[in-house]
C-alpha cells in the first residue's frame, strides 16, 4: 500500500511571533467502511486559504531553510498584530480548502467510488493524501481532469450563494467588486445565463476590457475620474440594491450605497429629508484592503453594511438547495465554472519565497494551483 503516509502542508504561528511553513511526512488513516482515501491531484490556492497558510506574518522577513524534500519557511508576525493571532497560536495546522483527486482506497460501504475522480471539501487539501466520508466527494464525469475540478467548491458555490442571498432578500440585481477575478468572472456568466442584472466594479481598463470579452454589460472601473457618474448610471439601469464587496477597506463600500441611494432618487417622486424608503446592502465578504472601512454618510437611513461567508448560507438553505448549486457546478464545469492558473506548483514549491511573493499579491486574474504530487523543480 503506497498510500500509507504523504507530505502535508502545515502553518504554526508561535507565540513568540514567528511564522513556521512546513512540509511533514503524516500517516493516512485506513479509511472506515463510509470513507474513502483520495490521492490528492489538485488543491487552488483562494484568498481564503492564503488567510490561515500565512497568517499576519510580514513575508518580506521570510526565510528558507530545511531540505529539498521538506523545506521550512520563517517569517516575522508584527507585534501589533499578534492579538488576532491568538485562537491559533502554537498549533500547527493544515491547509488547503478544496481540491480533487482519485479515489486510491475505500471502506466496505465506498467501493463505488474506487478509482473515480473527485472533488472534495473539508480542509488539508494541501496534502498527497485525504482520509474524508464518501458523502462529502462530489463525483466528476468520467474523463474529467482533477485540475478541472479542483476549485468546484469555493468560487462557483460563492458566486451561486450571492445570488441566492439576492433572490431570498428579495433583491432583483447584484453589484461585485473585483469583479474580474476568476469568482467575479462565474458570476458574470451566471448572471447572463439567469437574466440577473449585474454591475461589474474593477480596478483598471484591462479589468474592464477582459470582462467586455465574456459578455459583462455594466462596467465601471474605479480608477476612471468619472467612477461614481458611471455608478450611478449603471446602477439607475439595473435597479441593484444588493452589493457583494471583496475589497472590504477603503471607500468603496460607502460609494456603493451613496451611488444606489443616487439612483433610487433619480426615480422618486416625492422628496424625503430621510433619504429613500429602499433598503440597500453590501455584504463584506473579502479582505483585499485590510484597511477601515470608510463611510460618508450620503445614503438615507435605509442601508445595511454586513459581513457575509458561503458556509453559513448553504447552512441557511439546507441540504437540498446544496446538492442543485453542486449539480449545476458540475454540469458547467468546463464552461461557466472554469478556472484558468497562472501556475502549478508542487508543494516544495508553494514554499518557495518568490512563489509566495506571487501568490500573495492575489492580484485579480491570478490564480495558482497546487499539485501535491507534481515533482520539484
Amino acid at each position: 500500500m503506497t498510500h500509507t503516509t504523504g507530505l502535508q502542508l502545515r502553518s504554526l504561528i508561535t507565540a513568540s511571533g514567528t511564522l513556521e511553513l512546513s512540509l511533514q511526512r503524516v500517516p493516512t488513516p485506513v479509511p472506515t467502511a463510509d470513507e474513502v482515501v483520495v490521492r490528492v491531484e489538485a488543491s487552488p490556492l483562494n484568498p481564503s486559504d492564503l488567510g490561515l497558510l500565512l497568517g499576519a506574518a510580514d513575508m518580506s522577513t521570510a526565510t528558507l531553510s530545511g531540505t529539498a524534500e521538506q523545506p521550512v519557511v520563517t517569517a516575522s508576525v508584527p507585534p501589533g498584530l499578534m492579538r488576532a493571532m491568538a485562537g491559533r497560536l502554537d498549533e500547527s495546522m493544515p491547509v488547503g480548502n478544496e481540491g480533487a483527486g482519485v479515489v486510491v482506497a475505500a471502506g466496505a460501504n465506498a467501493q463505488a467510488l474506487l478509482g473515480k475522480t473527485v472533488a472534495i471539501l473539508g480542509g488539508a487539501m494541501y496534502a498527497q493524501y485525504r482520509v474524508l466520508k464518501a458523502a462529502d466527494c462530489l463525483l466528476l464525469p468520467d474523463g474529467t481532469a482533477p485540475a478541472d475540478g479542483a476549485s468546484c467548491f469555493v468560487n462557483p458555490l460563492t458566486a451561486l450563494g450571492m445570488v441566492g442571498t439576492m433572490r431570498l432578500e428579495g433583491h432583483t440585481a447584484l453589484v461585485h467588486t473585483a469583479a474580474a477575478s476568476n469568482l467575479g468572472q462565474m458570476l458574470n456568466k451566471i448572471c447572463l445565463e439567469d437574466g440577473i442584472g449585474l454591475v461589474n466594479i474593477v480596478r483598471n481598463p484591462a479589468q474592464a476590457a477582459l470582462l467586455r470579452g465574456i459578455g459583462a454589460q455594466h462596467i465601471c472601473d474605479s480608477s476612471s475620474p468619472s467612477f461614481m457618474e458611471d455608478l450611478i448610471a449603471a446602477l439607475t439601469a439595473t435597479g441593484a440594491t444588493l452589493a457583494f464587496d471583496a475589497i472590504g477597506g477603503g471607500k468603496l463600500a460607502g460609494q456603493i450605497l451613496t451611488a444606489m441611494e443616487a439612483a433610487i432618487n433619480a426615480k422618486a417622486t416625492v422628496y424625503s429629508r430621510y433619504g429613500s424608503s429602499v433598503h440597500k446592502q453590501v455584504y463584506i465578504y473579502g479582505g483585499l484592503n485590510t484597511g477601515p472601512t470608510e463611510f460618508n454618510r450620503g445614503f438615507g437611513m435605509a442601508w445595511g453594511v454586513g459581513g457575509w461567508l458561503l458556509t453559513p448560507y448553504m447552512v441557511k438553505v439546507g441540504p437540498a438547495e446544496v446538492a442543485k448549486m453542486r449539480a449545476r457546478v458540475v454540469a458547467g464545469l468546463k464552461t461557466t465554472f472554469a478556472s484558468h492558473y497562472t501556475a502549478t506548483l508542487s508543494l516544495q514549491e508553494a514554499l518557495q519565497p518568490a512563489n509566495i511573493a506571487a501568490y500573495n499579491r492575489r492580484a485579480t486574474g491570478e490564480k495558482f494551483l497546487i499539485a501535491p504530487h507534481k515533482a520539484a523543480s
